[in-house]
């Protein structure tokens, strides 16, 4: 059996693999489709085992990490989801209050990924919480295809509401120094850019690869730093506007498009993912938050 290697795989099949992480197309027929390209020796099981995500084997800063103090609590949601579980998280070493971040999983709820990225955020000198959307349907379910289903039987504008109490409850929290930022990725991507529009005292939005506000862009206060895939087609085509709103109401932002990268090229998962993008846009990521919440 061939093992497949990223080069070999069509930019077509990273496509076919965003449509289904998205909804657009049902599990069957994702599979229909991926078959078409389980060719010169790849077969379909490989296929499919190579782009799905590998949570085992890709964790960079484990639960159990001695440089941190991570731990799941429960803040108060009263006009979302009501008590909503997340990843708390800061350097074991820390002394006084730190600046806060919080960190907005996939369109699948708090996977092990995003508990790794709320960590790797802490480890760099922040508090983060890491919210689970999925809490009122039971929590992330352990697999990412039954989390985009429950995810889907939440209204978005509901789950927003329970990031923004995730905010307050950080801004208030005894380790936070009271400033406060957000980065999320793809549908945390727009809950970054809508806490951005909603939340008067947010001081840093990050949004990767995110879908875009068109209403109340003249009431965004926190500057922006926003990361897009040159291949991500779907999410990019909203750029233009969006950045023609945001020089029109003079406000601060920072893009970057990464060239040859997909949509989900931090998630170092799944074979979309482009190291020299990932690191880059993560650095750029940590140094913007130290400017604007130190």
């Amino acid at each position: 059996m061939k093992k497949p290697r990223k080069e070999d795989i069509k930019q077509e099949v990273f496509d076919l693999y965003d449509d289904y992480a998205h909804n657009r197309v049902n599990r069957r027929l994702f599979l229909d489709k991926l078959s078409t390209y389980a060719v010169g020796g790849l077969t379909l099981p490989s296929l499919l085992s190579f782009i799905s995500p590998d949570y085992v084997k890709k964790i960079q800063i484990t639960q159990d990490d001695s440089r941190l103090k991570s731990e799941y609590i429960e803040y108060d949601s009263p006009d979302g989801g009501g008590l909503i579980k997340g990843l708390l998280s800061k350097p074991s070493d820390a002394t006084g209050k730190l600046p806060g971040i919080v960190v907005v999983h996939e369109n699948r709820g708090l996977n092990p990924h995003i508990e790794d990225v709320g960590r790797r955020a802490a480890l760099a000198g922040f508090v983060s919480l890491a919210p689970d959307a999925l809490t009122p349907l039971g929590g992330y379910p352990g697999n990412d295809d039954d989390g985009r289903e429950l995810q889907r039987k939440r209204d978005r504008n509901e789950m927003l509401t329970d990031f923004i109490a995730a905010f307050h409850y950080l801004k208030d929290h005894p380790d936070c120094n009271g400033h406060v930022g957000v980065v999320g990725f793809c549908f945390g991507g727009w809950i970054s850019n809508m806490m951005a529009v909603e939340v008067a005292d947010l001081e840093a939005a990050v949004p990767f690869y995110g879908g875009q506000p068109t209403e109340d862009i003249d009431k965004i206060n926190a500057p922006l730093l926003l990361h897009f895939g040159a291949l991500d087609k779907r999410v990019n085509a909203g750029w233009p506007a969006y950045e023609a709103a945001l020089k029109a109401h003079g406000k601060r932002y920072e893009a970057y498009i990464y060239e040859k990268a997909n949509h989900g090229f931090h998630n170092d998962t799944t074979p979309r993912y482009d190291r020299e993008a990932a690191e880059l846009a993560w650095d750029r990521t940590i140094a913007f938050f130290k400017k604007e919440l130190l």
